[in-house]
């Protein structure tokens, strides 16, 4: 008797650490054991439940992601380089960009101004994208090329736990589609199919902004950017100095004032003569001819009030 007891106690024993471990997954699935005439839409989980957990836990345990071993990092760079020749520099990095495995994304050329034609450069801009693995490597070969380099700015940013949160969400927000696509099998009601369907429109669109971001992080990570503005040395502009260079710059500046008034006086000869001749002219003239109007006029009025003895 006693060995059946202690047999009882073990087996008892056993079965309620059993209960205790498969309490969480009766209350996940409690919908399959629930009767039918509990409200259909009861028996959706909802989002809140089923990511209770954080995404980032759930990613790291279930071991989809390891965020040692695949890093997501996004790396920039923006280098200004000053060569002879700005379109043997553009030829020269084209070639070193697609010897990595990489492409130019856009190409810009501006010319710079210069008085004299002869002196005038082009400058040019190039984005790249490159393979990560390659990042360095290509910078090193187009800083090669220059003989100064008035800029280097890199960048680095890790977004590796953005990527497993958005990975884990997105698992989440299938499992949750696929629950909702099982209940809309045992829809019996109209009414009940369009709110499955509604919630199952919901959690695709959640799913398409999530995997949309994850695009865009796997593309930036994989493939860095570079911005290289290529151009020529900027000219040394001496300045000269002294007593008779203070005179000259003095007397080049009078004849340019002196010319300038000159100008003036021209321009506004030009631009007025129109005005004279077709204003002002007429205008003078028509107050000369009421002058002498008015004048006669006064002079008849003083001859008929003292009229002339014979």
């Amino acid at each position: 008797m006693k060995s059946l007891s202690i047999s009882l106690l073990v087996i008892l024993s056993l079965t309620s650490c059993t209960l205790r471990n498969g309490a969480h997954q009766a209350e996940r699935f409690a919908t399959t054991s629930e009767p039918k005439s509990a409200p259909f839409m009861d028996k959706i989980e909802t989002p809140t439940q089923a990511a209770s957990t954080s995404a980032l836990s759930v990613a790291e345990k279930s071991g989809s992601l390891d965020p040692v071993l695949d890093r997501k990092i996004i790396r920039d760079a923006n280098l200004t380089i000053e060569v002879n020749s700005t379109i043997e520099a553009q030829r020269q990095i084209t070639s070193i960009a697609e010897s990595h495995g990489g492409f130019v994304v856009a190409t810009e050329a501006k010319q710079r101004e210069n008085a004299e034609p002869a002196k005038r450069t082009v400058d040019i801009k190039l984005v790249l994208r490159v393979p990560s693995a390659d990042f360095n490597s290509t910078l090193d070969q187009i800083e090669k090329l220059a003989t100064n380099l008035p800029q280097r700015n890199v960048s680095s940013q890790d977004v590796t736990e953005e990527f497993i949160d958005l990975e884990a969400r997105s698992k989440t927000q299938k499992a949750l589609e696929l629950q909702f696509l099982e209940i809309m099998k045992q829809a019996n009601k109209v009414a009940d199919a369009l709110e499955v369907q509604r919630q199952i429109a919901e959690v695709r669109t959640e799913i398409e902004k999530l995997e949309g971001r994850k695009r865009f992080l796997e593309n930036r990570s994989s493939l860095s950017t570079i911005t290289v503005n290529i151009q020529t040395p900027m000219p040394l502009v001496v300045t000269a100095s002294g007593f008779g260079h203070t005179v000259r710059e003095a007397i080049s500046e009078s004849l340019d004032v002196a010319s300038a008034i000159v100008l003036f006086f021209v321009r506004f000869v030009i631009v007025m003569s129109p005005v004279f001749v077709f204003v002002i002219l007429p205008l003078a003239l028509l107050a000369a001819y009421f002058r002498r109007r008015a004048r006669r006029i006064r002079l008849a009025n003083a001859l008929a009030a003292n009229p002339i003895a014979d």
